[in-house]
């Protein structure tokens, strides 16, 4: 058979390519402890399971969902952002639920770029930012993240003929890989230059709550709700650009709310780039089951007890993981926010991240992914995910210690 030419950019997969690794490991008998996925192991809250186990007798909830249907999901999204930001979000034009924010980022650049069109992502970056370029035939400009730079973009690097052919810009802040977070400045600076230049701004958004500030950014809200104010270390896009005159934003419950298996997730923002990919979406798919949107809706509108429970379990979970590595002579940066270690891989694997987690994972069982998989400027590099009690992570660095030396 002939398959398609942007098929093959999608072959290499950071994932893909260690559950391979993971599974061999496995074979031979190693205990793994896997560190390699973001994928939180804390459970829904009960009040969320309750909501959709409700749905699920609900023989009205058992059709296609359209459109309209999913009007009080996209209400509890504005008046959450509202809440949370101080923006004014209309729910009727401005939000669009999704399957999770990778499927916001793998779809807009289907409405956002002709052939060769240029899209202007981070490196490193998510993976998903890439395959989505690649699916709409457009070619990606790397925006290099360096430790120097407090891993932010230097936009004046970018090459004038590059730009006069670029559509969009990816953010995500917090990020992954790096756990950088970015000041409101940034953002200002982000949202004129594409301003100048004609681009659609898209900041991928799922850590906006795992920030482990020590002074305390929460507070108390009128309806009891447990929400952070607008001096947060990691502002929305939307702050900076309050007319949403070129923005969007992706949000999913997958890290808030540990809701990843859910798939629910939105974009808000630009009320014309929330249409074009609305036109993309429905050539793709219906939405989700409503009991999973009853769900959402009780996470968003509920008790947010569980949010500030979680960031308290990941923050425990990064200092263990910090002081461990330390102890065995890894000197890493803290993080300020994400569920991730982001550590400069020493001598001899300083540009090997891929043979290291491989070896790593055949020798020892724990499972990291290599910063090369991330982009060319991860190499370099290791990300550890903190999904594991702080005994097990301290289990996993002792035997990353045996295996250094």
């Amino acid at each position: 058979m002939q398959f398609a030419k942007r098929l093959q950019p999608l072959q290499s997969n950071v994932f893909a390519d260690m559950d391979r690794a993971k599974a061999i490991a496995l074979a031979a008998g190693q205990q793994v402890i896997d560190l390699s996925l973001g994928s939180s192991d804390l459970p829904a809250e009960a009040h969320v399971i309750e909501a959709i186990a409700q749905s699920l007798h609900d023989r009205s909830t058992h059709g296609y969902l359209l459109f309209n249907g999913t009007f009080g999901f996209r209400e509890a999204a504005a008046n959450w952002y509202e809440q949370k930001f101080g923006i004014k979000v209309d729910p009727q034009t401005e939000v669009l639920p999704l399957i999770g924010s990778q499927e916001g980022t793998a779809h807009l650049p289907l409405a956002l770029l002709n052939p060769g069109d240029f899209a202007l992502l981070l490196d490193p970056g998510y993976p998903s930012h890439a395959g989505g370029v690649y699916l709409a035939s457009g070619q990606i400009y790397p925006m290099p993240l360096r430790a120097e730079n407090a891993f932010l973009p230097v936009f004046a690097d970018i090459p004038a003929p590059v730009l006069a052919q670029s559509r969009m810009m990816v953010l995500s802040y917090p990020h992954n890989p790096t756990a950088a977070i970015a000041p409101f400045s940034f953002f200002q600076e982000a949202v004129a230059f594409c301003q100048q230049h004609n681009l659609a701004l898209v900041h991928d958004f799922p850590y906006v709550d795992l920030v482990f500030e020590e002074t305390g950014d929460w507070a108390i809200n009128s309806s009891q709700s447990l929400i952070s104010n607008t001096q947060s270390l990691v502002p929305s896009i939307l702050q900076a650009d309050p007319e949403k005159s070129v923005s969007i934003e992706f949000f999913t419950l997958s890290k808030s709310y540990n809701m990843g298996g859910f798939r629910i997730g939105y974009a808000i923002g630009n009320a014309e780039l929330i249409n074009a990919l609305r036109q993309v979406k429905a050539a793709v798919d219906f939405n989700q089951y409503r009991g999973i949107l009853n769900g959402a809706i009780a996470a968003l509108t509920g008790p947010q007890a569980g949010v500030k429970s979680a960031v308290a379990t990941f923050q425990q979970r990064r200092d263990a993981f910090i002081t461990a590595l330390h102890r065995i002579g890894w000197n890493v940066p803290t993080p300020k926010a994400t569920m991730y270690i982001w550590a400069k891989l020493p001598s001899p694997w300083s540009q090997n991240s891929i043979e290291f987690c491989t070896q790593l994972v055949k020798q020892t069982g724990v499972a990291a992914s290599p910063g090369a998989g991330f982009g060319k400027f991860g190499e370099g590099y290791v990300r550890f995910a903190l999904v594991h009690e702080p005994p097990l992570l301290e289990t996993a660095v002792e035997r990353i210690a045996q295996f250094l030396h």
